[in-house]
């Protein structure tokens, strides 16, 4: 089997693979790296590729998603609401900025 065969994951974790993929390329990561973090992901919560079948594989665990979800956004709470609205219009000028050049 090539290295990067995806064969012996089940649909499960396909299509798990595919949303968290999809989540980064909507924060803005590349596509590649995108998917190289979902498999990653993936590997860590499922212990790699399972095969199909009752009683077969390792319990997953969500020990990613749940420590994404837990910290995400503790830090900007911690920052003064007029830090936050300048860092927020920062990041759209340089968005619209991007968004122009790329237009060209």
């Amino acid at each position: 089997m090539p290295r990067g065969d995806k064969s012996s994951y089940t649909g499960k974790q396909k299509r798990k693979a595919e949303h968290i993929e999809e989540g980064y390329r909507k924060r803005g990561v590349s596509e590649g790296e995108a998917e190289r973090r979902a498999w990653a992901t993936v590997n860590k919560e499922t212990g790699g590729g399972n095969k199909s079948g009752s009683g077969r594989g390792k319990k997953d665990t969500k020990v990613s998603s749940r420590r994404g979800g837990k910290i995400g956004g503790r830090a900007a709470a911690a920052r003064p609401a007029a830090a936050r609205s300048a860092s927020a219009k920062k990041a759209a000028a340089t968005r619209s900025r991007r968004a122009a050049a790329k237009k060209r």
